[in-house]
């Protein structure tokens, strides 16, 4: 497949890529500054400069040219902090508007805020103190913002993939568990998963999609 990857330098979309290459994928790395083309995974990327909030130049490049080709999927890594909801629901719609006039399924790799507590399926994470610090709570309401962007759009094929409460660089162990809209712990309490499993989530989810618009992953240690 070929991959568009926006956000492609951040924590998500640098570890995004280097998954998909690592399992033969070609990928279209876009992002305000690209990477040199050289610099990580030769000639299966293409970085790309792009604006997200730019709909022609988001259309075109995911249209693509060359030997990668148009994008087969979309994953959109765009985070801001501090919160910058407008530029998040911006390029969130701008996405989905290009993704739908080429017929490219999207996975928006959003934010915990957008999903139910686990202790009161009425609250949002974003709204509960007890996995979101009062200095993160507006960060968090603009990934639940980012949620309803998708759920308002329409003739878009979307997934919104929100990490637990805490996302963090660390190790590759290939091991999640996978839910829907509730955040989920693990044994001992903790919701977290490290950007490099939650890269194998996300292409685990571009090549085989589950079916659910909203999904949600933690770390699964080993037995």
């Amino acid at each position: 497949m070929t991959i568009a990857v926006l956000g492609a330098t951040g924590m998500v979309g640098g570890r995004v890529i280097a998954e998909a290459v690592a399992r033969g994928h070609r990928v279209l790395a876009l992002s305000r500054e690209p990477a040199d083309a050289d610099a990580g995974q030769g000639a299966h990327v293409k970085p790309v400069a792009v604006d997200v909030n730019d709909s022609a130049a988001v259309g075109e490049a995911l249209a693509g040219s060359g030997p990668t080709g148009a994008a087969d999927a979309v994953v959109l890594a765009v985070r801001t902090f501090p919160a910058d909801r407008d530029f998040l629901v911006g390029a969130t719609r701008t996405v989905l508007d290009a993704a739908a006039r080429l017929g490219v399924r999207v996975l928006v790799v959003g934010g915990a805020g957008a999903l139910r507590s686990p202790g009161d399926p009425g609250l949002l994470v974003a709204h509960d103190p007890a996995y979101v610090p009062a200095e993160y709570r507006a960060v968090a309401e603009a990934g639940a913002a980012q949620l309803r962007t998708c759920q308002d759009h329409t003739g878009t094929d979307w997934v919104y993939l929100s990490p637990p409460a805490v996302l963090e660089p660390g190790d590759r162990t290939g091991r999640y568990r996978r839910g829907t809209d509730t955040l989920l712990t693990g044994a001992d309490g903790r919701s977290w998963i490290s950007a490099e499993d939650l890269a194998v989530a996300v292409v685990d989810e571009v090549e085989n999609p589950g079916g659910e618009r909203h999904i949600t992953v933690v770390h699964l240690p080993s037995i």
